[in-house]
C-alpha cells in the first residue's frame, strides 16, 4: 500500500508499520487464490461507508485486468478475515469474480484490531464520525489513554479529544454528520450549545439553510446568551378596582388586593396578622368563627 505523506499527518512510526506490513516477501509468503465466499470483512473495520462510484470504477478495472495487489487475510475458525484490502474484496464481488489473490498471515486479535483502525486512519475518506469511532476503539479495546493514542498516530491530544466529543452528539445529528451534510466544524459548534435538546433542531436548520460555520457560531452564541423572558407586566388596574381596594382597606383596616380578568372574573385577597385579627375582620363583615 503506497503511503501518502499528506494523509492525515500520521507519524512516521505508523508509516513504517504499514510499509513493513504490506511488503511481500516472495521467498516466504505465497499468494493464494481464495474463494470470495470464504472471506469476511474485518470485524474491527471503522469505515461504515464506501464510495460506490469509486468501487464500481475499481470493479471495472478488475474485470479488465484482475487484482494486481493481493489482499491480506488471516485464517479464522470459519474461513478467512480481511486484514487489509477490503475495497479490493468488495470491488471483486461487484466484478462478479469468485476468487481473489491473497496472502495469509498469522496475527492475533489485538494486532488485527490495531491494524484495521490504523490502516483506515491513513486514508482520506473516513468521515469525522468514523475517525472518532476509530480512536474510541483504540481506547476501549486496547485500554489506551488519549495521550497514548495521540503518540501512536502522531496527533495532538486536543485533536483526539475534539473528535471523541463528536460521539456525544445525539443520534439524528450524528446521521447528518455521517452523511456529509454537516461538517466537522459545524458539529463542533453544535456541541457548544448549552441546551443539548436544541442540537438536533439547530443541526437541521444548518443543513436546510446551508449555514456556514461562522453563521452557526453566531446563532449558538445568541441562543446561549438568551435570558429567560421576563414576565409580562400586568395591565394597570381600572380606577373602579383601585377605588374599591382603597374603600375596603379603610373599612377593614388591613391590606386588601383585588385581581380581575378581562372577562370580569377575579379574586379578592384580605390579609390578617393573627387569629384575633381574622375574627375582627369577620365581625366587621357580620361573620364570626368560634
Amino acid at each position: 500500500m503506497a503511503t501518502n505523506k499528506n494523509s492525515k499527518g500520521l507519524g512516521r512510526g505508523i508509516d513504517a508499520i504499514f510499509s513493513d506490513f504490506e511488503a511481500i516477501d516472495s521467498d516466504k509468503e505465497a499468494v493464494e487464490e481464495l474463494a470470495l465466499a470464504e472471506i469476511r470483512p474485518n470485524p474491527y473495520q471503522p469505515r461504515k461507508t464506501f464510495d460506490q462510484a469509486a468501487l464500481q470504477e475499481l470493479a471495472n478495472s478488475i474485470k479488465q485486468s484482475g487484482v494486481f495487489q493481493p489482499i491480506i487475510v488471516r485464517q479464522s475458525i470459519n474461513g478467512y478475515e480481511i486484514i487489509a484490502g477490503e475495497r479490493r474484496f468488495r470491488a471483486s464481488k461487484l466484478a462478479g469474480k469468485e476468487t481473489i489473490p491473497a496472502i495469509i498471515r498469522d496475527i492475533d486479535e489485538t494486532q488485527m484490531m490495531e491494524i484495521a483502525v490504523l490502516e483506515n486512519l491513513q486514508r482520506e475518506d473516513l468521515t469525522p464520525l468514523e475517525e472518532a469511532e476509530a480512536y474510541q476503539t483504540l481506547i476501549k479495546k486496547l485500554a489506551l489513554t488519549q495521550e497514548q493514542v495521540s503518540e501512536r498516530i502522531g496527533k495532538s491530544r486536543p485533536y483526539i479529544a475534539n473528535y471523541l466529543r463528536l460521539l456525544t452528539l445525539p443520534d439524528p445529528t450524528k446521521k447528518l454528520l455521517q452523511a456529509g451534510q454537516l461538517s466537522m466544524g459545524q458539529a463542533r459548534t453544535l456541541l457548544s450549545l448549552k441546551k443539548k435538546d436544541q442540537i438536533d433542531l439547530l443541526a437541521v436548520k444548518a443543513v436546510k439553510e446551508n449555514l456556514t460555520v461562522r453563521q452557526l457560531e453566531q446563532l449558538v452564541l445568541q441562543l446561549n446568551s438568551d435570558k429567560p423572558a421576563r414576565k409580562a407586566k400586568k395591565a394597570a388596574k381600572s380606577p373602579f378596582i383601585v377605588a374599591t381596594e382603597n374603600a375596603l382597606i379603610d373599612q377593614l383596616g388591613t391590606k386588601v388586593k383585588i385581581d380581575s380578568t378581562k372577562k370580569g372574573a377575579g379574586k379578592i385577597e384580605i390579609s390578617y396578622a393573627s387569629t384575633e385579627d381574622l375574627n375582627r375582620i369577620l365581625e366587621m363583615m357580620q361573620m364570626h368563627l368560634d
